[in-house]
């Protein structure tokens, strides 16, 4: 997001040739040079006030079809907006820029998405000239990269009072093992007590897990009380027995790939589980620690799917994590081979590869479809829908609950029916991408839009793991549009070296009740003036989630008004990431956003609470 997306040439599998350089073509001339950019990227100059005038044509690329994509140009000189091209979109005209320099220190090349997503924005600025003012400047220019805005204050995560935290509500099945880590921060020791808990569970008063097996169907109000040296708190819990009754809120977790790829590891594994302890995080509801690529091995003579010598004890790693109260979850393919081409996919072995889960004890599966393309090369819609009909099928015959992740980048309008397939939650996109917009209607509780894994913290796909690319306000702006969106919060960074500013953007507790609120309706952008967004969403407590985004180059006024929200009159706004009461507010809220920032306020009296 902060830095400009230059599309460049690409070698393909196997190519020893360099690749032929791009070719920038726009209404059927070919421009030598051209700043090609992808949507969403903004490109900054500083000039020094040694030029005088920038000139471009502007267009998408003529190797797009006519339609094909949507886009905006925009030019800023320090600071305020000095041209804007309006949407443009494939086979439109290419229109000139021209804009004055004189004595400026800055120029932004900006280019906005349409309102449709990134999909074929292939943006050119044919033929870009930046005059000067002399011929031979002491100061050319340069592309820069803007400084990142000073990290924003955030609430820590911890309480030295008991709070019990979210979520409020969990499912199992009759008669298959449960587990459930009572969420509840606090200087310790704490003590746990609960009334009214199912048939067939029991809760250790020191730990604060409750395990057991549901004895029936139906749904229980158990109350929670959670004691410590600072006090006493209390709370209600929902558990819901039944069927299919998993993920009544979105997984909260951590998941291998964004931070360790191929290179995962049974030891890398456990210390995600200590460290999702230590750091408070579990206490604020994260639950999963999920294995991604890379833990197969070869089938034995029997055809069972057995783990590497990074694994050498599956269950002992389930029984380790269980132990902590916490959940552990793996992943496969349901074609013959995973993402990595090198290990065994689930391809006609799905009952005996669910068997084999169930035996090790783990509770969640990431199903992607990857080499299953190999099986269905041109798949009809029911042809997207088998393998997770199948999968699904053998894990209902198993005696253990596993939550089921479809992994298919949205492929056939997943949202619309993988919960007809028994999905509890399916990728919305390819990886990871800030266009959400239209999957709200298809979140609900057991049932979840999956944007992707979280790219905070420490990542790196592999051994060499570094700080996440995003700037502070953009990891603020990440895990703003995923709660409103009431997705899955999967963290993908190393949990073993995570900073306290990442401890405290994961672990808000108002953010979080945002994510985890029982009522399950994601939010919908209500209003948009080009690279500013309002997004919404009503709470169960009565009051509305309203998030203000600013995706531009410079700071802006973001506006909220009332009747976008749903609410009218004079309303109590709060910011739940400082978690402190701004006033009241008649009509509208408005704040000044930074560039590629978000704010997230909770609007109305909560006129339900807990206990």
């Amino acid at each position: 997001m902060s830095k400009a997306m230059i599309r460049r040439p690409r070698a393909t599998r196997g190519q020893t040739t360099p690749p032929a350089p791009l070719a920038f073509k726009l209404g059927g001339v070919v421009y030598q040079h051209a700043v090609p950019l992808q949507s969403n990227a903004d490109l900054a100059i500083d000039l020094d006030g040694q030029a005088v005038r920038f000139i471009s044509m502007v267009g998408i690329d003529d190797d797009r079809q006519a339609g094909q994509g949507s886009v905006t140009f925009a030019v800023w000189v320090d600071g305020k907006k000095a041209a804007d091209s309006g949407v443009m979109k494939g086979g439109d005209a290419p229109k000139p820029l021209s804009v004055d320099l004189t004595g400026a220190k800055r120029m932004i090349l900006a280019v906005g998405d349409g309102g449709d997503g990134i999909q074929n924005d292939n943006a050119d600025w044919g033929g870009a000239l930046i005059v000067m003012a002399q011929t031979r400047s002491s100061s050319p220019p340069r592309v820069v990269e803007l400084p990142a805005d000073p990290a924003p204050p955030l609430a820590p995560s911890r309480t030295s009072q008991p709070t019990i935290n979210e979520p409020r509500v969990t499912g199992g099945t009759p008669g298959r093992p449960f587990l459930f880590l009572i969420p509840a921060s606090g200087d310790g020791p704490l003590t746990f007590a609960a009334k009214n808990l199912p048939a067939g569970l029991t809760l250790d008063s020191k730990s604060g897990i409750i395990t057991g097996s549901l004895a029936r169907a139906g749904k229980t109000i158990v109350s929670l009380t959670v004691t410590g040296p600072k006090g006493t708190a209390t709370s209600a819990l929902t558990i819901v027995a039944g069927d299919h009754a998993l993920a009544q809120t979105p997984p909260l977790g951590w998941n291998s790939w964004n931070v360790w790829g191929g290179a995962v590891d049974a030891e890398k594994v456990r210390a995600a589980a200590d460290a999702m302890v230590s750091t408070g995080l579990a206490a604020q509801g994260y639950q999963f620690i999920n294995i991604d690529d890379a833990w197969e091995g070869p089938r034995d003579a029997n055809g069972e799917i057995t783990s590497n010598q990074k694994f050498p004890d599956m269950k002992g790693l389930a029984d380790y994590i269980h132990g902590k109260g916490l959940k552990v979850g793996l992943y496969s393919s349901p074609g013959p081979f995973t993402c990595q081409r090198v290990y065994a996919g689930s391809y006609q072995h799905e009952e005996q590869d669910a068997q084999t889960y169930a035996k090790w004890g783990f509770d969640y599966l990431k199903y992607d479809w990857c080499s299953y393309g190999q099986i269905a090369p041109n798949p009809t819609l029911d042809d997207r829908k088998k393998p997770y009909r199948v999968m699904r099928a053998a894990l209902d015959k198993v005696g253990r609950d596993i939550v089921f992740s479809l992994c298919q980048y949205g492929q056939g309008n997943v949202w619309e029916w993988g919960a007809e397939v028994g999905g509890n939650l399916w990728r919305t996109t390819n990886d990871i991408t800030d266009a959400q917009g239209g999957h709200e209607p298809f979140a609900a509780p057991g049932h979840w839009n999956d944007p992707d894994m979280l790219v905070v913290g420490k990542v790196g796909w592999g051994p060499n793991v570094h700080d996440t690319r995003l700037t502070p306000n953009e990891q603020i702006t990440h895990i703003t549009l995923w709660s409103l969106q009431a997705a899955p919060l999967l963290i993908g960074a190393d949990m073993a070296r995570i900073d306290q500013f990442t401890i405290d953007l994961l672990g808000n507790r108002e953010v979080l009740a945002v994510d985890q609120d029982p009522m399950g309706k994601a939010a919908s952008r209500v209003w948009r003036d080009g690279q500013l967004e309002v997004w919404s969403r009503p709470l169960s407590d009565g009051t509305v989630a309203v998030g203000l985004f600013n995706r531009g180059p410079v700071a802006a006024k973001v506006t909220a008004k009332w009747p976008d929200i749903g609410v009218a009159g004079s309303q109590r706004v709060r910011d739940l990431w400082e978690q402190k009461d701004l006033g009241t507010s008649a009509g509208a809220f408005e704040t000044i956003v930074p560039r590629h920032g978000a704010m997230l306020v909770r609007v109305g009296q909560p006129s339900r609470r807990s206990m």
